[in-house]
């Protein structure tokens, strides 16, 4: 694959890593009443939409005139790299990044009929209209000029993966002594001491405000809290 190509498909994973981070700050938007930045990337994107649609577009070319196996084979795309990103994020940083446990026809809470549909919806809406768009646009930069562009904005993205990822892994909440039982004050507390750090950690904070590293904190202090009252 060539330069120029490799150019063109990175900059279609940004475009598409933008508009799924667009499309939930849109869904946050209307369900809480305020703006929160999901993802826990600085920037504005979620890769797992770049990835997903890069997929789509690399595997599903050849299914194009067939909308129907194209519709079904997005969902299965898109399921299994929802589900193994779910998975392997939970293993490396151990925090829960989305939860389906209360909807109807999940796996595990990692992906559910109710978000499989429409993933066979937008695949097709990509291969059909979306990315014919973008492809005409970006196909009409020099590419010299598509190149750098490209280069730029992928040192941005490697260095915003590298400071996100660093956070990340230090995120280690500090040991806090309680003298009662009481979760609702304890996760409170958990929040407290997070939102004393710097902004990216509140930036976390407000885009996973339940992640499972609180509640296995909330869980720890409570085994501790039980320890103390047998003596």
């Amino acid at each position: 694959m060539t330069i120029e190509k490799l150019s063109l498909l990175f900059l279609l994973f940004i475009t598409y890593s933008f508009i799924g981070w667009c499309m939930e700050v849109g869904c946050k938007l209307v369900e809480l009443k305020k703006f929160i930045n999901r993802g826990f990337l600085i920037g504005p994107y979620c890769p797992i939409y770049g990835w997903g649609c890069i997929l789509i577009i690399i595997l599903l070319n050849k299914y194009t005139n067939d909308p129907l196996v194209l519709f079904i084979m997005a969902i299965v795309i898109c399921s299994i790299l929802e589900y193994f990103t779910s998975y392997f994020m939970e293993k490396l940083f151990k925090a829960r990044w989305w939860d389906y446990s209360r909807r109807k026809f999940n796996i595990n809470g990692r992906i559910c009929l109710e978000t499989m549909i429409p993933f066979g919806l937008l695949g097709c809406l990509i291969m059909y209209f979306v990315n014919p768009f973008f492809v005409s646009i970006y196909s009409k930069i020099p590419s010299n000029i598509l190149i750098i562009i490209s280069s730029v904005l992928f040192t941005i993205f490697l260095t915003d993966n590298i400071i996100s990822y660093t956070i990340m892994f230090k995120m280690k909440i500090p040991k806090i002594k309680i003298s009662k039982d009481s979760t609702e004050e304890i996760t409170e507390y958990v929040r407290s001491i997070l939102a004393k750090r710097s902004f990216l950690y509140k930036r976390l904070m407000k885009a996973y405000p339940n992640m499972k590293i609180l509640r296995n904190k909330v869980m720890s202090i409570n085994n501790d809290i039980d320890n103390i009252n047998q003596y």
